[in-house]
């Protein structure tokens, strides 16, 4: 539905002033004060690639192809566990699915037959038991007992590159798992004291990119392009490997460029935001969660679908934390529980074309998934996050009109349905059913209610974490860092570092439900945990969504979404 032709507004109603004369409606309303969006329309449609996948099909399979025949020359532990390793850093798993699982499972099974007198390798025990863990097999922080008796031993860890790979092991702990905690704080204190300058440069960055985040708390796909470059400086990188990974990097971002482009006209046809002078414009930053959640090609109507969810949820995020009186907001609030347009009617105009567009868009969405048999259910879930979600942004908005501020503990209970955590992952679920139609995911939400509560507080802390500050400047409501300063009656330094650690935490009980076997679960629940990731990456380096000039954030849009790899690829006779 094109709002441009749909609502009448007045010349002051730009401003989305409300003209109703009750008493608790704010003469002046608050502003955060965010910048206009720098990705304009023009510049989105012009986004064109000449590697169209179909264009490129032959070339891809002839390096897959290629490729296959490394896993079958990759015969020692040391060249699969590297093979593998690579092959998924460089985002290439989905098109070696099968050959992965016959490598995992011999090196499965190399534990087993394992001679207890033969010296063990920290490179290849920690790399050994990463890939292992992050598939979903069985496997015992006690393989690290050979370097750890109480402390580890320094002496049997002087390789860095097994110390980064420690590192990254000790990430996928669980809970109670203490020799995974003593080797998180001994590999972080080993590599933080490596002087840079004095080892190889790759390996040096390769210190500086885990020690600054983690891999299992990055998203995949936006690490590719570090990793190909990486490669692309290692002698002992296989061509085809690394031809494929260039092609299909450049392919997957053609399919994305076209998905942005058709966004980017759907939002411009919405023709609301010009009549929503108070939120952010970020249709590039909410369609590049998207793709932190899942970038293959093949689910491009997820990707668009989610944008549109993305975009409501920040427009209503700032309806309750930046608009709307409280009145105001308990009548919306009330509207969506409802879901009634009638309840909103006496509301601000900007007001009613927020709850029109959530209205529309979700109801379009249950539509077209009715088509594919799942409307009539997936509309009553739809409503129910989104109600849910407004009670939480109202139970906040409230205790900011109050001057109330929570403990820690009552704001987390309520922070981590506004985090909207659940309207993304619900969302997720009902999109892609059309494509996992199978009895073993029908009842995945149900089973799955401890990942998506903990995978919300990520996103809560995470985004507390990056915005508090201004926040703070601005006077909005209290967040997870100032209701435990207050509470605790301790400086931002201290509750930040305790909020840290609570993110920690709450990474053990995701990593106690994230990893499976199954092929079908694990795409499910790799978008879910992909939900934490993304906001790692969002406000790493502050607000990523309020800021968006800063240089990290254009930085990655660019080398996303733009800047392809230029091609030098192998001559095959077809």
């Amino acid at each position: 539905m094109e709002y441009k032709q749909q609502v009448q507004v007045e010349q002051n109603s730009l401003q989305c002033q409300n003209n109703s004369e009750d008493t608790d409606t704010r003469q002046e309303r608050r502003s955060a004060n965010y910048k206009p969006n720098i990705w304009k329309y023009d510049f989105l449609q012009s986004l064109s690639s000449k590697y169209d996948e179909e264009q490129y099909r032959r070339v891809t399979e002839k390096l897959r192809e290629e490729v296959k025949s490394i896993f079958v020359e990759a015969v020692d532990l040391l060249a699969k566990l590297k093979l593998v390793d690579s092959v998924i850093k460089l985002g290439l798993g989905s098109y070696f699915e099968e050959e992965i699982k016959q490598s995992l499972d011999i090196i499965a099974a190399s534990f087993k037959n394992q001679n207890p007198n033969v010296e063990e390798n920290l490179y290849v025990t920690a790399l050994r038991f990463k890939l292992l863990r992050l598939h979903g097999y069985e496997v015992s922080q006690g393989v690290f007992n050979g370097f750890f008796d109480g402390t580890f031993d320094r002496s049997k860890c002087t390789d860095v590159r097994g110390l980064i790979e420690l590192f990254e092991a000790s990430h996928l702990a669980y809970e109670g798992e203490a020799t995974l905690e003593d080797a998180k704080a001994f590999s972080a204190r080993i590599l933080s004291g490596i002087n840079c300058s004095a080892i190889e440069s790759d390996l040096a960055k390769h210190v500086v990119h885990v020690l600054e985040l983690p891999s299992h708390w990055r998203v995949l796909w936006f690490d590719v392009k570090w990793h190909i470059n990486t490669y692309e400086n290692d002698k002992q990188t296989n061509r085809h490997l690394l031809a494929l990974a260039k092609v299909n990097f450049n392919t997957v971002q053609a399919t994305l460029q076209k998905d942005l482009r058709d966004v980017s006209r759907w939002w411009r046809n919405l023709g609301i935001i010009e009549n929503l002078s108070f939120t952010r414009d970020r249709l590039v930053e909410s369609f590049l969660c998207t793709v932190g959640l899942v970038f293959e090609p093949k689910y491009s109507s997820f990707r668009k679908w989610l944008t549109k969810v993305i975009i409501m949820i920040l427009i209503i995020d700032d309806v309750y934390d930046v608009y709307g009186s409280l009145h105001e907001l308990q009548q919306f609030t009330k509207g969506v529980s409802r879901w009634d347009t009638g309840e909103v009617q006496e509301l601000p105009e900007c007001m009613k074309i927020c709850f029109q567009a959530l209205y529309d868009i979700t109801n379009e969405m249950a539509l077209e998934m009715r088509r594919e048999k799942y409307g009539s259910k997936a509309l009553p879930h739809l409503k129910k996050v989104w109600a849910e979600f407004c009670k939480a942004m109202f139970m906040e908005a409230r205790w900011f009109n109050e001057g109330y501020t929570p403990s820690l503990q009552e704001y987390l209970s309520n922070a981590w349905v506004s985090s909207s955590g659940t309207v993304i992952s619900v969302h997720s679920f009902f999109s892609l059913m059309t494509e996992l139609e199978t009895e073993e995911i029908s009842n995945f939400l149900e089973k799955n209610q401890d990942l998506v509560y903990n995978i919300s507080l990520i996103i809560r802390l995470c985004n507390d974490l990056g915005t508090s500050v201004a926040e703070q400047e601005r006077g909005d409501a209290a967040s997870s860092v100032v209701c435990y300063m207050r509470e605790e009656n301790i400086s931002e330094e201290v509750a930040r570092n305790h909020i840290n650690n609570l993110i920690k935490k709450t990474w053990k009980k995701i990593n106690g439900h994230c990893f499976t076997k199954s092929t079908t679960l694990q795409l499910l629940v790799n978008i879910n945990t992909n939900m934490a990731r993304v906001v790692h990456n969002l406000y790493q380096h502050g607000d990523g969504f309020g800021v968006q000039d800063r240089h990290e954030n254009k930085k990655q849009i660019l080398t996303l979404l733009v800047e392809p790899f230029k091609l030098d690829l192998p001559e095959f006779s077809f």
